[in-house]
């Protein structure tokens, strides 16, 4: 078990934020993990997983803790499921790539998300009409009081639009070890109706897709819209689509005719935030090496060299803004440090 002093955490969140951490380690397996936690001589830890998800907007004086255990297996399966075991550490999106080489179904149109396997329950997270808790089973969580392992079901976890009982009541009380999926092996229910999933698919000239066709369609869309992390520093979307009540919504339309929406409730529909954003004049809009990515509002990201508080500055802005134009709130989706 080695401990390093005084390391850059450029390379461990997907906005290259050049922040430092005070001491930092990663952990491989579980003994290691309960180990490091153990440690006397370092009473403020911090848990770091992907890194897609957070905003670091100062050095982290305290003793980082990189989740790196790693593996996928079946646990279990019948003749149309199987439940999938992977670990915190794997990467998402590569995870979704290995389901999809075994024809496991349902998570698909999650493609190409950034962040780990460990993260993804916290966010609920979610792209083109699939959300995670759609197919998860379970996760095993330790309690970082007890040092126990604690099983979440689904219908613990209190999943919500983005949100779950780990970003609430659980919130910094638990490290996620590994999460349970149940994924189709055959008559895979394809969601192809969100966004320009049919008309990407029909521009593959696919009429009769694959769960690899759809992944292979976002990825597309994803790509055509969304910046390459390893290229120009982001945390994907930055902020939450808000719901709001039919009755705002149709306030809204007096003013914007066009805007569009998305059924939630009965009396409630979604805003997508980027055209908030992109109405608002911020698409593409830069501030020296920082600025509003010029495919898609939602965006936020980093040329290179910026620091965090410039980011959370401008997302204060866009947020006021929007606010101001519109009357509606847009809250951060991005967890800020």
């Amino acid at each position: 078990m080695r401990i390093s002093h005084n390391i850059s955490l450029k390379d461990y969140n997907t906005f290259g934020i050049d922040a430092k951490a005070r001491h930092f380690i990663s952990v491989n397996n579980f003994p290691e993990l309960i180990s490091v936690l153990q440690l006397k001589d370092y009473p403020n830890k911090l848990i770091l997983g992907g890194g897609s998800n957070i905003l670091l907007t100062k050095d982290v004086d305290a003793l980082v803790i990189h989740i790196n255990l790693k593996g996928a297996t079946i646990i279990n399966e019948d003749t149309n499921h199987a439940f999938i075991k992977a670990s915190a550490g794997e990467n998402w999106h590569e995870f979704v790539l290995w389901c999809l080489d075994n024809n496991f179904g349902g998570l698909e149109n999650m493609s190409l998300i950034p962040g780990n396997v460990g993260t993804s329950p916290i966010q609920n997270i979610g792209a083109y009409g699939v959300e995670l808790k759609d197919h998860f089973v379970s996760c095993e969580a330790l309690n970082l009081d007890t040092l126990e392992i604690e099983i979440f079901k689904n219908e613990d976890c209190n999943f919500g639009y983005r949100n779950s009982i780990f970003k609430n009541e659980a919130k910094n009380k638990y490290i996620i070890l590994s999460v349970v999926f149940k994924l189709t092996k055959k008559e895979h229910q394809l969601h192809t109706n969100y966004g320009a999933i049919i008309s990407q698919l029909e521009e593959m000239q696919i009429k009769a897709p694959t769960i690899k066709d759809v992944s292979n369609a976002v990825i597309a869309i994803r790509q055509s819209k969304l910046p390459d992390p390893k290229k120009i520093g982001n945390s994907g979307s930055f902020f939450k689509n808000p719901v709001i009540s039919i009755d705002v919504f149709n306030k809204l339309k007096e003013n914007f005719p066009k805007a569009p929406s998305y059924p939630v409730t009965e009396n409630t529909v979604k805003i997508p935030a980027g055209w908030l954003i992109e109405t608002a004049g911020f698409k593409g809009k830069t501030f020296g090496n920082y600025g509003v990515h010029k495919n898609q509002a939602l965006v936020l990201v980093n040329y290179g060299g910026a620091k965090g508080k410039d980011i959370l500055e401008l997302s204060k802005l866009i947020q006021k803004t929007i606010y101001r134009i519109f009357n509606i709130s847009i809250e951060a989706e991005v967890n800020i440090l």
